[in-house]
């Protein structure tokens, strides 16, 4: 049945309606709709109560913006697939496959363009004159996509979602940013020094208590742990790994009874066993990716960065960009 449109609310927009088609029928295909149970975060109720919300919310709110902010449609459809390779677990993902270490988090980024031309959302681009070529390359889509410290539509959108989830600032800070907030020419920028600046020093607020704070290390750890032991011993395989975060654990929690490893692994991903950061006796080194933005602002007919402004962020971004680093051992 064809769908006319679609509305909700979303937490950082408020009510929104879509009645593009082309958006419609991605919305609804399997590969799009299972990012509904995809936790953004990765396993994130466990360590920060209430914080969960799905790359399905957040891939929704990347397109939102995009149009908002009057992106070109084909940025906007570029925005709302740049998950859809997700795994389940979201970024834990990084601490199983490559190298393993989670320091650059983009395992997502690197499977992309072949999920997507094999998944179903390839054929809806081609009935509406899409050029996948172009939808799988960031470079294309400076609006939807960009390298740190700019800021981006991913970017901000996380960002401000995470302001609200994980109770960083309150609803009427996220309106004001989205009010000081533009786009043009295909860069982000803020309309004055005082936004940019209590923008940018929330971000890093965020980072520092959630990203890559050592309790997101604990996190992503034992649930790469759990998930690892889950694919090793047969109990799920890659294929599962790309359905949703809920069909992985119902494979795996039959196997707890048999397998005690399994179950000690479980403990330790539920936050169940004791465990503390000593960098002198560990079970385990675990990096976090770690985020800083300088975002541009406009000041008369030109735009500057935070960093030019105040030349101290310059040396505070540097150091927030390196991964960091925890070490943590297990009572178990």
């Amino acid at each position: 049945m064809k769908i006319a449109a679609m509305t909700f609310q979303d937490r950082v927009y408020g009510g929104i309606t879509i009645n593009d088609p082309v958006v419609l029928e991605i919305i609804n295909t399997p590969e799009f709709r299972r990012l509904i149970d995809i936790d953004q975060g990765g396993y994130s109720h466990i360590h920060f109560p209430d914080s969960q919300h799905s790359r399905f919310e957040h891939s929704l709110g990347v397109y939102e913006l995009l149009r908002r902010y009057n992106a070109p449609e084909e940025e906007q459809i570029a925005g709302l697939l740049h998950d859809v390779s997700h795994s389940a677990f979201s970024h834990t993902m990084d601490y199983i496959m490559a190298d393993g270490s989670g320091t650059k988090q983009c395992h997502q980024d690197r499977i992309f363009a072949e999920y997507l031309r094999n998944s179903s959302i390839a054929e809806i681009l081609k009935k509406y004159n899409l050029n996948i070529d172009r939808i799988v390359e960031d470079a294309n889509f400076p609006l939807k996509e960009n390298e740190l410290p700019d800021i981006c539509a991913d970017r901000i959108d996380y960002s401000l979602r995470g302001f609200l989830v994980f109770k960083i600032a309150p609803r009427e800070v996220v309106d004001y940013f989205l009010r000081h907030l533009k786009a043009e020419n295909g860069k982000w920028f803020f309309n004055d020094s005082q936004s940019a600046e209590r923008y940018a020093n929330l971000f890093k607020e965020l980072n520092t208590s959630c990203y890559c704070a050592p309790k997101t290390a604990h996190m992503f750890r034992t649930t790469a742990e759990y998930i690892k032991r889950g694919l090793d011993y047969g109990y799920i395989n890659d294929e599962d790994l790309y359905t949703t975060d809920t069909e992985v654990l119902n494979k795996i929690r039959p196997h707890h009874n048999r397998d005690l490893i399994l179950q000690k692994l479980f403990l330790r991903m539920e936050n169940k066993a004791r465990w503390e950061i000593n960098k002198d006796d560990y079970d385990f080194q675990v990096m976090c990716k770690s985020r800083a933005i300088d975002p541009f602002y406009q000041t008369g007919e030109s735009l500057k960065r935070v960093s030019e402004s105040n030349p101290s962020w310059k040396q505070i971004v540097a150091h927030e960009l390196k991964p960091k680093e925890h070490f943590i051992k297990f009572y178990d």
